[in-house]
């Protein structure tokens, strides 16, 4: 018996929608991770875009379990010699960008390399419930159900 290694024909993906209100952050982070990997597929290959592509909604209505909102924080550097600054997670769930909060968890969960930011390309994130991608017909995966700790009422 020889082992299963999938080519670019074998491909097959899939688009899926998944609204994040009232899910927890993390917990979210890595089922939409799994999906971009194609981890969930049994034709799994490391090495191939395999997974599928994920659109997610609602995405500033993300829930934080413990003090997360606020002790959270999100650096960068300016290039400058005492250029750090930050931003708590409340602040960049009220401000401008709100999806940038789970585009981190998202990207911070999957392995770093060429091929990861490759799969990143295939996740969409809107900060509201409105998406531009109802020609494509995703499939709606609702994660609360999975497990119960997947929500929190806030």
């Amino acid at each position: 018996m020889k082992t299963f290694t999938a080519t670019p024909a074998d491909i097959e993906k899939k688009w899926i929608l998944i609204d994040a209100e009232g899910v927890v952050l993390g917990r979210l982070a890595s089922i939409v991770a799994m999906r971009l990997r194609g981890k969930h597929k049994p034709s799994f290959t490391p090495h191939m875009d395999m997974g599928d592509n994920v659109i997610i909604i609602n995405a500033d209505k993300v829930q934080m379990t413990g003090a997360k909102r606020d002790d959270k924080r999100y650096y960068w550097h300016t290039g400058y010699p005492g250029g750090i600054k930050f931003r708590t997670a409340r602040q960049v769930l009220e401000g401008a960008h709100p999806e940038r909060v789970v585009m981190k968890a998202v990207e911070r969960m999957l392995p770093g390399g060429k091929l990861s930011r490759q799969q990143m390309t295939n996740l969409r994130i809107y900060a509201g419930a409105a998406h531009p991608h109802e020609a494509q017909q995703p499939e709606v995966l609702d994660v609360k159900p999975l497990n119960k700790k997947n929500t929190r009422s806030a």
